[in-house]
């Protein structure tokens, strides 16, 4: 008895702790179960271990399973999640095929949104294609005293902002907003014509998007056989991605010639930042050279489609000196008409390469609103800090108020991948709130490469590599 009593002891004060950590004390209904697991057992907790035949058989294994599950979701909730690199938009500092521990603890983990939802997904079943949660109850964002806060330069996983809205068709999940800014335009053209931006003033263009947004919505929504339907996601169960924080609450960010600046001072460039280049070759590329250089298929694919493709600057001298395989190569500079950057319904001249100044919201601070930045922050106030935001005669109202400034709730950063030509960031959907962010990055633990099979596709070198040394 002397042993039950200390086991209850020891799971009672860590359970005491663990609930003052989250400061949620409804969890204090729980300890009488808790008592009565280790000192009562007046509950058959385990009642089919009495039983015989296949009910003994079966639920021996569901409750196996069940607490596998129940330990998985709190673990993924609160310490830390794996998370796999899908695309190219950190190389090559973090690489398709990289394997991510990532720690809920750096930064303090959320208290879950959706709290009902099946461990191991993030928002869909996989076999069967529909939500894996659900949406009630929905409970508001607060996040648990972590061991810091989000630094600069730091690599961030985080719930991808624009993904409150997506189109069921797969391939249109997470572009329902430029799908919308793309259908309103074209059909604002061939029903109106094209504006000529250079005699308007913001205000006018403000108003004219509202036409164009208001197009598009239609035209997405009327057309379920081409995008799907359209459905809403909470803010824990969007998709997760990971860029570099290159921007802090409070900062005033610009970007010239490719250059990040804060507050008027340039900030240093990851070692391996790519750009895109455009490149003539005499000859195919070796598969040795794209070995030594870390050269992937992608990287190729877009040299064949778009004439040039993302390199770092290293990699880029390397070619050049290869007179034998390389005709030409230059950094490109070209900006295509598709291009589009955040806000879309202003007209600033803003591109990926040359950006802003921004000012990047922080928590208590305010900003004086006009029709020359309200298509700027209308998003953060509006959709994220959940007040109602009209534009009237060209005058701003907030919750059925007029304003003139607008004092922010969370902080903001500013978020961008290292491979700067190839990365769908903040420069094409704007902030990034402090509720979305899910956590840092700690190590990779496992990478494979996806042009290669076998033991050659598993990238030794890079196991167990710590992502605070990938600068």
């Amino acid at each position: 008895m002397k042993v039950q009593w200390a086991k209850f002891l020891v799971v009672l004060a860590l359970y005491l702790l663990f609930l003052y950590w989250v400061k949620s004390w409804w969890g204090l209904l729980v300890v009488p179960f808790i008592f009565d697991v280790y000192i009562t057992k007046k509950i058959r907790w385990q009642w089919w271990k009495e039983a015989e035949g296949p009910i003994r058989f079966i639920m021996s294994w569901v409750d196996a399973l069940v607490f596998a599950l129940v330990a998985v979701y709190f673990i993924n909730q609160f310490f830390f999640q794996n998370y796999v690199i899908p695309s190219s938009s950190l190389e090559k500092s973090l690489l398709t095929g990289d394997y991510l521990f990532v720690s809920k603890l750096s930064y303090g983990p959320r208290i879950p949104q959706t709290p009902l939802t099946m461990p191991l997904t993030q928002h869909t079943l996989p076999l069967f294609g529909t939500k894996s949660y659900i949406a009630w109850p929905h409970w508001d964002y607060r996040r648990v005293k972590g061991l810091g806060d989000v630094q600069l330069n730091d690599i961030v996983v985080f719930n991808y902002p624009a993904g409150d809205t997506i189109c069921n068709e797969v391939q249109y999940q997470t572009e329902y907003y430029r799908m919308v800014y793309d259908s309103g335009e074209q059909i604002y053209a061939q029903n109106i014509g094209n504006p000529s931006f250079e005699t308007m003033n913001q205000a006018q263009i403000y108003d004219l998007y509202k036409q164009v947004y208001a197009f598009g919505r239609n035209y997405v929504a009327n057309n379920p056989h081409e995008y799907g339907d359209i459905t809403a996601r909470p803010t824990d169960r969007r998709e997760n991605y990971v860029k570099r924080c290159v921007g802090l609450p409070g900062q005033t960010l610009q970007i010239k010639d490719r250059i990040v600046y804060l507050d008027g001072k340039p900030n240093k460039e990851p070692d391996n930042v790519q750009y895109t280049y455009r490149m003539k070759l005499k000859q195919n590329l070796p598969d040795e050279l794209m070995k030594e250089l870390d050269i992937s298929t992608e990287q190729l694919r877009d040299l064949n489609m778009y004439g040039a493709m993302p390199l770092t600057a290293q990699a880029a001298k390397a070619l050049a000196a290869h007179k034998d395989i390389v005709d030409s190569i230059s950094l490109n500079t070209t900006i295509r008409p598709d291009d589009q950057v955040y806000p879309r319904n202003a007209s600033y001249g803003w591109t990926r390469d040359n950006y802003g100044p921004i000012w990047i919201p922080k928590k208590g601070e305010s900003v004086k609103l006009s029709m020359d930045n309200i298509a700027v922050y209308e998003r953060p106030i509006r959709v994220y800090e959940g007040n109602d935001l009209a534009v009237k005669n060209g005058q701003i109202y907030i919750n059925g108020k007029l304003a003139d400034s607008y004092t922010f709730k969370m902080d903001y950063y500013w978020m961008m991948g290292d491979n700067r030509h190839n990365s769908a960031d903040s420069r094409y959907w704007g902030f990034v709130p402090e509720d979305h962010v899910v956590g840092k990055p700690i190590f990779i633990w496992w990478s494979s490469d996806p042009d290669r099979h076998g033991f050659s596709g598993i990238r030794w070198s890079r196991l167990f590599r710590m992502v605070d040394n990938i600068k």
